[in-house]
């Protein structure tokens, strides 16, 4: 390996916003927070949650009704 070219890394702290922390080499720094994980994202919890988007489109059509000419 060539010396000088490679970016340094850091033991860091992955931090999650549900408390959820796990340690590992990174580029970015010692300290990383993300928003969303394996631990809180729907898709491996199983836990979904469905928005009304037809009480959505209601509202949207009722609010610009009189626009439409």
């Amino acid at each position: 390996m060539k010396k000088g070219i490679h970016p340094k890394l850091y033991k860091a702290v992955i931090s999650c916003a549900c408390g959820h922390e796990i340690e590992v080499l990174s580029t970015k720094g010692e300290k990383v927070h993300m928003e969303i994980c394996s631990r809180c994202h729907p898709f491996y919890t199983g836990k979904q949650r469905f928005v009304d988007t037809a009480g959505r489109i209601d509202r949207f059509r009722k609010k610009y009704a009189n626009l439409q000419k």
